[in-house]
């Protein structure tokens, strides 16, 4: 009986070392990324994103057509990612990921090399590897998605002290200071 219980110890001991491999790279992705890992995900945001998106991810024009808000969407991570990876059939957000509809191990909605999809889709201009697409994600959740509506501070953080671009928006966080006193009365 003694020989049961320790052996049934040994057992679970295992098991669980041999389940707790995953689990560092579980806690990793649920924990907040790095300040270092967020300039690095706004950097590619803004050699990637940026044209459709706009800095400030609202959306709107841009070269791929009108592009969604990433301020109000509701994908989660994995969705997000699943969106620049493959992009999106039939619009004109391009995929990221070099072969995803050609490399047989990945599918993208269902559809890879021997069956594409029906809609058209478009190739980036520029690939990233799989961690690039993670911090560009990680960016968008941290800095964007679910944020109101965009501001100074968010302008200057995205482009830096000094730029003519974020005036805009200091005017709008200027108090009203009344007709009287803009007139000078």
């Amino acid at each position: 009986m003694k020989h049961s219980i320790v052996l049934a110890a040994l057992l679970g001991f295992a098991g669980f070392a041999a389940v707790s491999q995953f689990l560092p790279r579980a806690h990793a992705q649920a924990s907040s990324p790095s300040q270092t890992a967020l300039e690095e995900g706004k950097r590619l945001y803004r050699t990637n994103c940026a044209g459709c998106h706009k800095w400030h991810g609202n959306g709107g024009g841009g070269y791929g057509g009108d592009a969604l808000s990433l301020r109000r969407t509701s994908l989660t991570k994995e969705q997000i990612i699943l969106t620049v990876e493959c992009g999106r059939p039939g619009t004109g957000m391009p995929y990221h990921l070099r072969d995803a509809y050609e490399n047989p191990e990945k599918m993208c909605y269902g559809y890879g090399k021997d069956e594409p999809p029906p809609q058209k889709v478009l190739e980036a201009n520029n690939f990233l590897r799989p961690s690039e697409i993670e911090l560009i994600v990680d960016y968008v959740l941290a800095r964007i998605k679910g944020h109101g509506a965009p501001d100074y501070a968010e302008c200057i953080d995205f482009f830096g002290n000094g730029s003519r671009v974020c005036n805009i928006y200091k005017s709008m966080e200027e108090p009203a200071t009344g007709l009287a006193s803009a007139k000078g009365e």
